[in-house]
């Protein structure tokens, strides 16, 4: 029975260098792993699960980055960066749960690891949305983009009116008096003309020729005119001013708008991706169900390895793990009595001397 024993554990399995990567991507203790082959599959098909997520994340970071800086350096460097800490995060997630507790015991400490998969596979997936459904969020980005600028349009159109407001009223009481001023004189113009040619109405005597009553109305014309060119004279300096008020107001916003413009031109990034993705799924239930399909796929791949190792049985590698980890404990354990032990003796040694 004792060479039996010796000859399971200290026979030599090879294990090929492809399934001692999985096997490293799953967490697991490879030196361990080594006595255990009837886990390799399943250990592998874990690490496996853990390598694939951490290649959809790098996928996922870069495009997400790309969006933001459109340098494809800048999103490589963070794209392995981010795919390296998920799957250092994936590793200890897995690894951390440990078999040999009861049942309950087990699920209490999946739950957290559980929200964490889950939420780490919300975050992977929407980059990879926006990179599917890319056609459909640049068309709807683009009538966003439409929707802004008619609203900024808008909202430039009342402050035109706010601004230039009372330049504009005291310009038309100004051109009003004016057209009152032209009305008198042109109706001066008009009766003095039929008063020469003698046309009979209530203001003419009906006599042809510049007579007395053609005197008095040529001369009522050129008041007239003399009144209308001296309040042109008179106001001639404030409608410049009103003018170019006005046209300020105008050039002003009209820059404002421009350069709104050209920011609404590049609405374009990450969050605003974002937001055309979320309005395209409000539009569309077709679009959204095949988002929440690829955000559950992505919640899936990621909480499969915790799952995997819930769900399967107490195996050859966790009784080992339990035994090493054991004897780790005991071992630390009788050294820190042997040390205190020593202490002790010494203390007793050191009193003995003192008293002799």
């Amino acid at each position: 029975m004792k060479n039996s024993q010796q000859t399971i554990n200290q026979s030599s399995h090879k294990i090929n260098w492809f399934q001692k990567f999985l096997m490293i991507c799953s967490g697991g203790n490879i030196h361990i792993l080594r006595k255990t082959p009837s886990e390799w599959n399943k250990f592998s098909g874990i690490g496996g699960i853990v390598l694939f997520t951490a290649i959809f994340a790098t996928l996922s970071a870069g495009y997400a980055i790309y969006t933001v800086f459109d340098n494809i350096w800048i999103s490589v460097g963070f794209a392995v960066l981010w795919g390296l800490m998920i799957f250092n995060l994936d590793r200890y997630i897995v690894s951390s749960i440990k078999k040999t507790g009861t049942w309950w015991n087990q699920i209490l400490m999946s739950i957290p690891r559980l929200i964490l998969a889950t939420f780490l596979g919300i975050i992977i997936s929407k980059p990879l949305e926006l990179k599917i459904f890319e056609k459909e969020v640049n068309k709807q980005l683009n009538t966003i983009i439409q929707r802004n600028k008619k609203q900024l349009q808008g909202e430039m159109n009342g402050r035109i009116l706010q601004q230039s407001g009372p330049f504009e009223t005291e310009k038309k009481q100004i051109s009003d008096k004016i057209a009152q001023y032209q009305k008198s004189y042109d109706s001066a113009s008009v009766e003095l003309e039929k008063e020469i040619l003698g046309k009979q109405s209530g203001l003419t005597s009906g006599k042809e020729g510049f007579g007395p009553n053609a005197k008095r109305k040529q001369e009522l014309k050129e008041q007239r005119r003399t009144d209308l060119e001296n309040y042109q004279k008179q106001v001639s300096s404030r409608l410049e001013y009103l003018d170019k008020e006005i046209s300020k107001v105008y050039t002003n916003l009209e820059t404002e708008r421009k350069s709104t413009d050209t920011f609404e031109d590049k609405f374009n990034g990450f969050a605003a991706r974002l937001q055309a993705l979320d309005e395209l799924g409000k539009n569309s239930a077709i679009i959204a169900t095949a988002a929440a399909f690829i955000m559950g796929l992505f919640i899936t791949l990621e909480i499969s390895p915790v799952l995997v190792k819930l769900i399967s049985a107490v195996g050859p590698y966790d009784y080992l793990l339990e035994k090493t980890e054991n004897d780790f404990r005991l071992y630390s354990k009788e050294k820190i009595e042997k040390g205190n032990s020593l202490t002790d003796f010494r203390i007793d040694d050191f009193k003995e001397r003192l008293k002799e």
